[in-house]
């Protein structure tokens, strides 16, 4: 049974992958079904998911963001294929949706493979990917946050449009019937792939390392995993006073336990002396 806070994850991630397809669907078949519109529109329906969904799901949206963040470590395997079939189920529940409100009829899937479009997505993925990772390895607040990954979103995708469809996420791709292994798949996983393990290899470290005042603590903060928050980089560096205090307790809690059977005995002492007292009184 799933517990209330992971079905809403699973729900807040379906809503907002759906949303998202919608959108693009809308303006696809609409007479703004240009690649400027089309990729404002998504990166606003992103960025506001984000803002509406982050604290719960982590915003995801995206098959492809989902297995770039798994790779990076940012999602445990269970929840990330739990957001992959979430995900896809949403892209085709979003197509269903529009054929029910527009009824359009006759659509058959038109993704076939080509080195041109592979390109295009791979490359307008990774500057998604590469935007996201920065919001959220510079710990951005939730505005700040929403506002990076909705812009990363339309860039990556305007430039993905110069040769593709600029769609840069699997489940929109089967919900506009773009579906393709070779291209608006594989093209936006390897984007992510690389555009979030790039930015953790080169500059999550430097970042952690800035966070040390001193240059031990520097030389230590490099040691550390990159994955690493700014607080658990202050622990680690103050790891060796916490025994110290603890000691302290302890020979506190020691001279204490010392100190009560002195005490007791006195009082021992105290009684027999008026037993006796009152033993010759009598």
């Amino acid at each position: 049974m799933f517990r209330k806070n992971k079905l809403a994850m699973l729900v807040g991630e379906f809503l907002g992958t759906m949303a998202l397809t919608l959108i693009v669907l809308a303006i696809s078949h609409s007479q703004l079904s240009l690649g400027y519109f089309i990729a404002t529109s998504a990166g606003l329906m992103v960025a506001l998911m984000t803002l509406s969904l982050a604290g719960i799901s982590g915003a995801v949206f995206n098959p492809a963001m989902t297995i770039g963040l798994w790779t990076v470590r940012k999602l445990r395997t269970l929840q990330a294929l739990s957001y992959l079939v979430v995900q896809l189920a949403a892209g085709a529940v979003a197509w269903e949706l529009f054929v029910y409100l527009t009824k359009l009829t006759g659509v058959h899937n038109t993704g076939t493979y080509s080195a041109r479009v592979l390109v295009a997505e791979t490359v307008g993925t990774f500057i998604f990917a590469f935007g996201w990772a920065a919001a959220i390895y510079q710990r951005f607040n939730l505005p700040t946050k929403a506002l990076a990954i909705g812009g990363s979103l339309t860039v990556g995708a305007l430039v993905a449009s110069l040769g593709s469809a600029g769609l840069l996420n699997p489940a929109v791709a089967l919900g506009l019937h773009q579906w393709g292994w070779g291209t608006y798949v594989l093209g936006p996983i390897l984007g992510a792939v690389i555009g979030f393990n790039l930015y953790n290899l080169l500059f999550v470290e430097t970042e952690l390392a800035e966070v040390a005042t001193s240059s031990k603590d520097r030389a230590k903060t490099s040691e550390l995993n990159a994955t690493l928050t700014q607080s658990e980089v202050a622990a680690a560096s103050t790891g060796k006073a916490a025994p110290a205090k603890r000691s302290t307790t302890t020979k506190a809690t020691t001279s204490t336990v010392k100190k009560a059977p002195e005490k007791t005995s006195a009082k021992r002492k105290t009684s027999t002396t008026n037993r006796r007292r009152n033993s010759n009184a009598a």
